[in-house]
C-alpha cells in the first residue's frame, strides 16, 4: 500500500570497514610523507548535505551524520561530533580504532595541539574554508595542502559525480527576476568597495539565477560556481551537460556561461587585473582563497550579501510557503489519523510510518522530494535527535511515545514538521517532559520581540520550563528554512549562536525537545514566519506567524503545568487547523481531526 521513492532504509554506515580503511589511509599518508590527515564532512562548496561521491567521512569511519570531523594520525584517530550525534557516533564507528570526541568538550584544534606536536598534517584545501585553516594554523600545527585527496586514492568503489539536469525556477514562485536579483547584488558589491564577488554556495547561485537542480539529495541544488562583477556581466560556471538548450539560452542572456573546470583560470584573471574580490571566508574553500591571493587579487572579506537577501522572503515566496504548508498539513493529518488507527494493532513499525507519510504527501501530485530523510523513531530511537531508520534498526511501535520529524520539497515551498505521538499508556515522566517541551514551543510561537532582536535572545524562552526541572536539550531551538531550497538555511537561527537580527520575511523552525538516552525522545516543531507586530507599542516590535498546520497531540499533556494563556494559544491553533483543513478532508479523517483539535479543559 505504501512505498518510498525519495528515501531508502539501507544502512550506509557502521563499523565493519573502519579498521581496514583507516589502515589503508595511514599507508597512503606514509607514502606521501605526512603523519596525519584532516577529514571533514564537506565538499568543495561546503554544503551541509553532500553527494554520495563526497561522503568521504562516512566511507572512512562508518559515521553517517550530517556533521562531523575526523583526524587520523599514525597511531591515533578521533571523530568529533556535536550533541546531536554522540550516541550515533559510538554506535557507528569502531571505537577501538577511532575515538569519539564531543565537540562541546574538546575542539579538533585543541586535540591536535595535544596529540600532533611535531607532525606534518595533510589536508584537502578544497574541503576546508579559509577561516578553518587559519584557526588550525594559529595553534602552531604544521599543515600541508596536498595536491589531491588521499582518501580518493584508496576509495575504489567511489560513486560518480552527480549530473542532474538543471531546471528554471519560475518567477511566479521566485517572486523576482534573476536580472533584478543580479542588479541588487551588483549594488551591494559596489557599496562594499569591491569589483567582484566569488560565489561558492550553490544555494546562493540557485536563488540568484532562479534555477534548481538535483545534485544533492533532498535539496534541489545545482552544483555550480559564479563570479558576479559590479559592472560587467556575471560568469556562471556550470556543466553544459546539465542545461537544456532553452535554459542555456535564458542563462546566457544574464551571464557568461563557462565550465566549472575554468574556475581557477577565471580567478587568476581577476588577480592579474588587480581586482578587489569579495569572498565569504567562512564558506569559501581555502584552495580558492589561496588561488586569489597568489594571483594578486585584493581580497575583501565579507558575509555573502545573498545570505540575507535569500533569507528574507518576498510576497510570492511567502504566499507559496503558505500554500505548501496547507498542502502538507492535509497530508500530515491523513497520516496522523492513519497512525492513530493502525499503531494500536502492533503492525506499524518505523519504516512503515515513514513510507506512509511520504505516500500521503505524494498523493498531492506536487511533491518533488522529501526535504530530508524522515526521522521515524519509536521508543529509545527517538532519543537520537537525528536518528535515521534502517532495516537493521527498525523498531515496531509499542506503548509510549513515537516521534516523527519530516519535511517536503514543493516548487512553492519547503516544509519541516515534528510531532510526538502518544501510543497507549505513558509514564508520568513522559507526560511531564512532553508538557515542558510544549511550553517552550508555545513560548517561541507567542514571543513578541523588538526589531533588532536575535535568535540567541529568544532561545532561552524555549528552555525555561525544562530548566525549571533541571533538564535541557543539546541542539538549537530553530534553524532558517529556504523557499524550495535547503531545509536548513542561514543566517537566521534560534540558538545561543544565532546572532543575526530577525527580520520580517524570515522563516524559522520552532523545535524544542527532550531526550532520555535509551528510553524516549520528544520534539514538537512548527515553522514560523517573522512578521511586523501591529499591536500598540513604544518601539517597533515583531512576532511570529505559525505556518505549519497539523494538530499537536494533547493526550500527553499535564494541563496543570499549562497556564491560561498557553491553553488559549493551543486551543486557538487547533481551531485554525480544523477550520482550514477540515472542509477539505473526507468524513472519516475530518471526524478524527475534530477529536484531535478538541479544546483542552483543565483537570
Amino acid at each position: 500500500m505504501f512505498e518510498s521513492r525519495f528515501q531508502d532504509f539501507e544502512d550506509h554506515g557502521g563499523p565493519a570497514h573502519c579498521a581496514a580503511r583507516i589502515a589503508a589511509l595511514r599507508a597512503e599518508l606514509e607514502r606521501r610523507g605526512v603523519q596525519g590527515f584532516l577529514v571533514p564532512r564537506a565538499d568543495a562548496h561546503q554544503n551541509e548535505y553532500v553527494p554520495p561521491s563526497e561522503e568521504r567521512l562516512a566511507w572512512l569511519t562508518g559515521f553517517t551524520g550530517s556533521a562531523g570531523f575526523a583526524v587520523v594520525l599514525r597511531e591515533r584517530a578521533a571523530l568529533f561530533v556535536d550533541g546531536r550525534y554522540t550516541v550515533q557516533a559510538r554506535e557507528q564507528i569502531d571505537t577501538l580504532v577511532i575515538e569519539p570526541v564531543e565537540l562541546a568538550r574538546t575542539s579538533p584544534s585543541d586535540w591536535l595541539k595535544e596529540n600532533a606536536h611535531g607532525l606534518r598534517i595533510g589536508f584537502d584545501s578544497w574541503l576546508h574554508t579559509a577561516e578553518a585553516i587559519e584557526r588550525f594554523r594559529a595553534t602552531g600545527i604544521e599543515l600541508l595542502a596536498l595536491d589531491d585527496n588521499p582518501i580518493d586514492a584508496i576509495w575504489t568503489s567511489r560513486p560518480p559525480a552527480p549530473s542532474a539536469q538543471i531546471l528554471g525556477h519560475d518567477e511566479r514562485f521566485a517572486g523576482e527576476s534573476a536580472a533584478s536579483k543580479i542588479a541588487r547584488v551588483q549594488s551591494e558589491i559596489e557599496k562594499a568597495g569591491a569589483d567582484s564577488l566569488l560565489l561558492t554556495d550553490p544555494h546562493a547561485i540557485a536563488w540568484l539565477f532562479n534555477i534548481r537542480g538535483g545534485d544533492v539529495s533532498h535539496t534541489p541544488l545545482p552544483l555550480a560556481w559564479a563570479v558576479i562583477h559590479a559592472h560587467d556581466r556575471p560568469v556562471l560556471l556550470v556543466e553544459a551537460r546539465k542545461l537544456s538548450n532553452l535554459l542555456r539560452d535564458e542563462l546566457a542572456d544574464l551571464a557568461e556561461i563557462s565550465e566549472p573546470e575554468n574556475l581557477e583560470t577565471e580567478l587568476a584573471r581577476l588577480g592579474t587585473a588587480g581586482r578587489i574580490v569579495m569572498i565569504d571566508a567562512s564558506a569559501t574553500a581555502e584552495r580558492l582563497h589561496a588561488g586569489l591571493r597568489e594571483a594578486g587579487a585584493i581580497i575583501k572579506r565579507a558575509t555573502d550579501p545573498i545570505q540575507k537577501m535569500k533569507a528574507v522572503k518576498n510576497a510570492a515566496e511567502i504566499a507559496g510557503t503558505r500554500e505548501a504548508h496547507h498542502r502538507d498539513g492535509l497530508a500530515m493529518v491523513r497520516f496522523l489519523a492513519w497512525f492513530d488507527r493502525e499503531a494500536p494493532t502492533g503492525k506499524v513499525d518505523e519504516i512503515l510510518a515513514a513510507q506512509a507519510l511520504e505516500t500521503f504527501r505524494r498523493e498531492s501530485g506536487q511533491l518533488r522530494d522529501v526535504s530530508f530523510p524522515t526521522i521515524s523513531a519509536a521508543g529509545p530511537n527517538a532519543a537520537l535527535p537525528h536518528y535515521r531508520v534502517t532495516r537493521a534498526s527498525n523498531r515496531r511501535v509499542e506503548d509510549g511515545l513515537f516521534l516523527i520529524d519530516s519535511g517536503a520539497q514543493y516548487r512553492d515551498g519547503t516544509t519541516d514538521i515534528t510531532r510526538t505521538i502518544a501510543v497507549g499508556t505513558l509514564s508520568a515522566d513522559m507526560k511531564d517532559r512532553y508538557t515542558r517541551v510544549l511550553k517552550g514551543h508555545i513560548a517561541i510561537a507567542t514571543a513578541r520581540f523588538p526589531k533588532g532582536a536575535s535568535g540567541a535572545q529568544l532561545d532561552p524562552l524555549a528552555r525555561r520550563a525544562l530548566w525549571d526541572a533541571g533538564c535541557d536539550f543539546d541542539h538549537g531551538t530553530g534553524h532558517g528554512v529556504g523557499s524550495y531550497l535547503s531545509v536548513h538555511e542561514g543566517p537566521q537561527r534560534i540558538s545561543k549562536l544565532g546572532h543575526t537580527a530577525l527580520e520580517p520575511g524570515m522563516i524559522l523552525s520552532n523545535e524544542p525537545g527532550y531526550y532520555r538516552e535509551g528510553a524516549f525522545g520528544i520534539r514538537i516543531e512548527n515553522l514560523e514566519l517573522v512578521r511586523e507586530d501591529e499591536r500598540p507599542s513604544e518601539r517597533p516590535m515583531l512576532r511570529f506567524e505559525t505556518l505549519t498546520l497539523a494538530p499537536i497531540d494533547t493526550r500527553p499533556i499535564l494541563t496543570d503545568l499549562l497556564d491560561t494563556a498557553e491553553i488559549a494559544w493551543l486551543d486557538a491553533y487547533h481551531e485554525r487547523v480544523l477550520n482550514e483543513l477540515g472542509p477539505l478532508l473526507g468524513a472519516e479523517v475530518r471526524e478524527w481531526l475534530e477529536g484531535a483539535c478538541a479544546p483542552i479543559t483543565r483537570l
